[in-house]
């Protein structure tokens, strides 16, 4: 690799003067995105956040594979907006289509990186600031790019030139509402779940389904029962304006067969249920829920943990696997415990613990949880619990490889103390400054130590862990599977790694100038397979692409 790619401060202001340069027209055909292209995708594209509606997070090509992936080596690089950056690129038909922080669009050529269009999204009237926008993904379909906004808009963007065709108002940005993820298109449906719901107010989280062409609102759904409404009860007698959280900040999976979207939804707030004023279950609170995608009717839900108490919600990705004869959702969550369910009924299958967590046991048969008295929050006293309030592990998602039958999965094992105190109910008041926890630290588990990160191969059919790798900083991206036999991972060292699916050996390495961040993917384009990675620093940040070198023309011998 050239010295002036280690470099990364040089390499980084070279990429700064590329992002100067003017826009390209994009003076190539462009083929809408259909349903059936969503539900199948062309091999080369990489169309929605985890690639296919299931949320599996692989991909069909493989050109790369465990015997030419040492041979990898860059093609191009893009830099991006400055901020938080946990980004998913999307390609079709050789055009990358990159969200950045702030709410920035960019189209760029996947061939070459270069820009075709930009779109920047004026947040300054903004309201709600707790956290710095973000966007993790976006959506495409027909000729439009959706973008969800940190003021809580659904923007639909011309794909080939980034104007926008509409832009519709949600919800409040003043109450607190915002997205921080895009949405999916669900049988020509633009579905995308709310966040922002810490605040107390007269309102409730909920996911929405909006017109493709129009941005109309064609059904709403809440996260929260409120009082009246089925599942009401397991609020108590609280007021509508004290039942907060169940943010729907993770994307949604499709199952077009059953034409059931499947969305899970956050802890409710605030975390400790002592804090709260009651012990009931807090529907729909980190559950996932099934919904009929024409209407938003509940058609079943599976509440992981009622009464969540510890701000360790299930909220990621859903992943639907047809295995021995069941068509089955797998779930981990911040406990490290992966769920199966019939994803028809939602029926409880299995439940396997990795076994780092100590606040609760699980029964094998029912997947009923109880809490351990050690580690139940307390008023004012202090305890220590397994994970931290981070989860063993959090948004970076999973991937599923049909080969080896794995999920293969980023998690950071760790402990914390501290003891749960009173919050401030007044209406409004922005929840993530006054969580009521007074926090005396958190620790790498002691069974990690000293690893603070693992990529771990988990079977899905037992739980075994087939290998794992270890890593002295936390992971840094999600997982990507290839059929070439090959997952890669990155952490928040700069490591980039593609592995072999089956063992776990690592292929290919290099280190990038940023951590390595968001949810890589692998297309192709000018008859090359490319490996697209984003990394995160807030001025280091930028995509890079990878390839498999050419074979020299006879021009070039």
């Amino acid at each position: 690799m050239p010295a002036s790619f280690r470099r990364g401060c040089c390499f980084l202001a070279a990429l700064a003067l590329l992002a100067a340069a003017p826009a390209a027209a994009q003076d190539r055909d462009f083929a809408p995105v259909t349903d059936a292209m969503l539900q199948d995708p062309d091999p080369a594209d990489w169309l929605n956040w985890r690639r296919t509606l299931d949320g599996w997070g692989y991909s069909p090509l493989d050109e790369i594979d465990r015997e030419n992936a040492h041979r990898l080596q860059l093609a191009w690089a893009w830099p991006m907006a400055p901020g938080v950056n946990q980004a998913t690129p999307l390609v079709h038909d050789g055009v990358m289509y990159l969200p950045s922080p702030g709410n920035v669009v960019q189209a760029v050529d996947a061939v070459t990186g270069d820009r075709i269009w930009q779109y920047d999204r004026d947040l300054s009237a903004m309201v709600d600031t707790v956290l710095s926008p973000r966007s993790r993904s976006i959506a495409i379909y027909g000729d439009k790019v959706y973008l969800n906004t940190a003021d809580a808009h659904i923007v639909a963007l011309d794909a080939r030139t980034g104007e926008v065709a509409w832009d519709h108002e949600v919800a409040d940005n003043a109450l607190g509402y915002r997205y921080s993820s895009g949405p999916i298109v669900a049988n020509g449906k633009v579905v995308a779940g709310m966040t922002g719901c810490e605040r107390f107010k007269e309102d409730v989280c909920f996911i929405s389904a909006h017109d493709a062409e129009t941005g109309e609102e064609l059904w709403r759904t809440s996260t929260i029962a409120r009082p009246g409404d089925p599942g009401g009860d397991t609020w108590g007698d609280l007021p509508l304006l004290y039942r907060a959280g169940a943010d729907a900040w993770i994307p949604g999976s499709f199952d077009p067969g059953s034409n059931l979207t499947f969305w899970s939804t956050s802890q409710a707030k605030p975390w400790a249920s002592l804090q709260r004023g009651t012990d009931g279950d807090a529907l729909y609170s980190n559950s996932v829920l099934a919904l009929d995608a024409d209407t938003g009717e509940l058609s079943w839900y599976y509440q992981f943990t009622p009464a969540e108490t510890h701000d360790l919600d299930d909220v990621f990705e859903s992943v639907l696997i047809d295995h021995d004869g069941r068509r089955s959702l797998f779930k981990m969550g911040k406990l490290g415990i992966l769920w199966e369910l019939d994803r028809d009924t939602g029926g409880f299958v299995a439940a396997h613990d990795l076994g780092y967590q100590d606040v609760l046991d699980v029964d094998p048969q029912t997947g009923e949880v109880t809490f351990r008295p050690e580690t139940f929050p307390v008023k004012d006293e202090l305890i220590e619990f397994c994970p931290d309030f981070l989860g063993i592990r959090n948004w970076r998602a999973s991937a599923y490889h049909p080969e080896t039958q794995a999920l293969y999965i980023p998690i950071h094992p760790t402990c914390v103390s501290g003891a749960f105190t009173e919050v401030d109910n007044e209406p409004g008041a922005p929840y993530y400054t006054n969580t009521g926890w007074l926090s005396r630290g958190s620790v790498v588990h002691p069974d990690a130590d000293p690893y603070r990160g693992y990529l771990i191969a988990m079977e899905i059919g037992t739980g075994r862990i087939l290998w794992r790798h270890s890593m002295l900083t936390r992971p840094g991206a999600a997982a990507l599977t290839t059929a070439g036999g090959l997952v890669v991972s990155g952490d928040t060292a700069r490591n980039v790694n593609v592995h072999d699916a089956a063992t776990g050996e690592v292929l290919f390495h290099t280190r990038l100038p940023g951590s390595a961040s968001g949810f890589p993917i692998t297309y192709a384009a000018g008859g090359r397979q490319y490996l697209a990675v984003t990394v995160g620093g807030d001025r280091t940040n930028a995509v890079f692409a990878f390839a498999l070198p050419q074979a020299p023309t006879a021009s070039g011998q």
